[in-house]
């Protein structure tokens, strides 16, 4: 047997050390894992005995607030990355700090790694990883947190990492389809609003000054279009400037409670784009709180979680009264019936869960029937969304080739 000094983290932050005998270097990790302890260093016996002193003493250590303030440099998909590459570092039983040590060098962004690099120095000076993750709300949510201190409470932190990065991996995708299905309609909209301003701004001008001179009376449609020109040329500054101070009204208050919860209840009530946020919203509180119950988080802070991270505020309040007679003793299926907000199969779904055991499952099939609903939604909107804007900016390219051939038609009857 071999001996091996250790300095270790235990679940309240303290650091201890000491020494411990183990076949080798990976059974003295598995030996203090099992103890709860999370080795910030472990080293032979016969290697350290010179330099290091004392064995068994534990000294609390406060972390100080970390001194890396990163932007939104750090983007969601390489969080996601690094968090399954941290889990499959620490089912190989690396140690925290050289698992993180290990990222930040083959890390490309230099943001990325200046964070890495912070997490692995608040774990050395004794916090635990959740502690750390804490300290950067931006770049780790709520969500994130509170799941890896569940880790690290149940001495799983690998799977629950896994999982994690499971979960933040399908909201990605979620979101990389939904973006690619309205790059077109964006498009086509983007190329019609500027094809029509440089038409009114560049060509038409030039044009209808020639059609002036040649005619007395311009038909009516021609005269519109020219007004709109002519308008546009001499008032683009005041309609920059209303659109912007219109944008940024809007803008603060949105930021307002009132104006964040009547934003939220418009989504919900659009006409079809409305059951596309509300499959989201139930799909994110389904794999949300799922996955949060089958890390062994209990029922109630998991719905607390779940009403921060469900990201719509109507929804939430309805969460939030779920979570009230939650706490009085009535299970999760019985207060989302008598709200009435979800749909009955979803509640019949999550009741069948609660009576067999299996909670957590079930609320990840529910959330997968959700999803599979949004993205039936989404494409159906796509499909119309596209030659509505088609047909919009075809309508309007159709007046102004009318208004500009209405006076072609008129001059040349009057040369006959």
């Amino acid at each position: 047997m071999t001996q091996f000094r250790y300095q270790a983290v235990e679940l309240n932050g303290s650091t201890v050390s000491g020494v411990i005998e183990a076949a080798d270097r990976k059974i003295a990790l598995q030996l203090l894992g099992a103890k709860g302890l999370y080795p910030s260093d472990i080293v032979e016996q016969s290697s350290t005995t010179a330099s290091r002193s004392g064995g068994g003493a534990s000294a609390t250590v406060t972390t100080s607030p970390s001194r890396f303030r990163i932007g939104p440099k750090v983007r969601r998909k390489e969080i996601t990355a690094v968090t399954r590459e941290l889990a499959t570092l620490l089912q190989a039983t690396i140690p925290i700090p050289q698992a993180l040590d290990s990222l930040a060098e083959e890390e490309e962004n230099p943001a990325l790694k200046e964070l890495i690099r912070g997490l692995s120095e608040s774990v050395r000076l004794g916090a635990s990883l959740s502690a750390a993750l804490a300290e950067h709300p931006r770049q780790f949510g709520r969500l994130y947190v509170s799941m890896v201190r569940v880790g690290e409470e149940a001495g799983a932190l690998d799977k629950v990492l896994l999982d994690l990065a499971a979960l933040l991996e399908h909201e990605d995708e979620v979101r990389g389809e939904v973006a690619a299905a309205i790059a077109y309609p964006c498009f086509v909209l983007a190329f019609g609003v500027l094809t029509v301003v440089v038409l009114l701004t560049v060509v038409l001008p030039k044009l209808f000054s020639m059609l002036q001179e040649m005619l007395d009376t311009l038909p009516l449609p021609t005269r519109v279009l020219l007004g709109t020109s002519e308008f546009i040329q001499g008032y683009w500054w005041l309609m920059l400037l209303l659109m912007a101070g219109a944008g940024y009204g809007l803008f603060i208050y949105l930021k307002t409670p009132e104006g964040a919860r009547n934003r939220d209840q418009f989504k919900l009530k659009l006409p079809v784009m409305g059951g596309v946020f509300y499959s989201s919203a139930l799909s994110r509180f389904a794999r949300t709180l799922g996955t949060l119950l089958k890390a062994g988080v209990s029922l109630l802070p998991a719905l607390k979680i779940v009403e921060d991270t469900i990201g719509n505020l109507v929804l939430a309040s309805v969460v939030a009264r779920v979570a009230e007679e939650t706490r009085g003793g009535d299970s999760l299926a019985g207060p989302l019936r008598k709200l009435g907000v979800f749909p009955r199969t979803v509640t019949q779904m999550i009741n069948v869960g609660e009576e067999t055991g299996r909670l957590d499952d079930m609320l990840l099939q529910v959330a997968h029937i959700e999803e599979r609903r949004m993205r039936a939604q989404t494409k159906t909107l796509i499909s119309l969304l596209a030659p509505a804007l088609i047909l919009v900016v075809g309508a309007i390219v159709g007046f102004m080739v009318i208004a500009i051939l209405l006076p072609i038609f008129k001059m040349s009857q009057a040369i006959r």
